[in-house]
């Protein structure tokens, strides 16, 4: 029974920091680009876009479909650099906790 309890008061420990690293990763801003830096976008850690910058010489209206593949394109680079940035930090946080094989987070 002390092993269970042990296991109890650490899935207490890890969801107050599961939470802590939600909170810090919200705020986090993380860029992605697409045509060598002449799109960018900014998402949070929950991947909503806060940013878009795009450069003046792309607006041009017989190149809208670049534009927009270069939006989309910069738009997947940063969500992907988001989901990376929530792996290595799920990673660290996860990293002293003595699971059950199989047994992953979230719970």
């Amino acid at each position: 029974m002390k092993n269970l309890g042990n296991l109890l008061k650490q899935a207490q420990e890890m969801q107050t920091k599961m939470q802590e690293l939600q909170d810090r990763l919200a705020s986090a801003e993380i860029e992605g680009t697409s045509g060598g830096g002449l799109v960018t976008v900014t998402l949070n850690g929950k991947a909503e876009m806060r940013g878009l910058k795009i450069e003046p010489s792309l607006l041009q209206p017989d190149d809208a479909q670049v534009l927009e593949d270069l939006i989309i394109a910069a738009f997947n680079d940063a969500k992907s650099k988001v989901e990376a940035r929530m792996q290595e930090e799920m990673s660290k946080l996860t990293g002293g906790l003595n699971l059950p094989p199989g047994m992953g987070l979230p719970f």
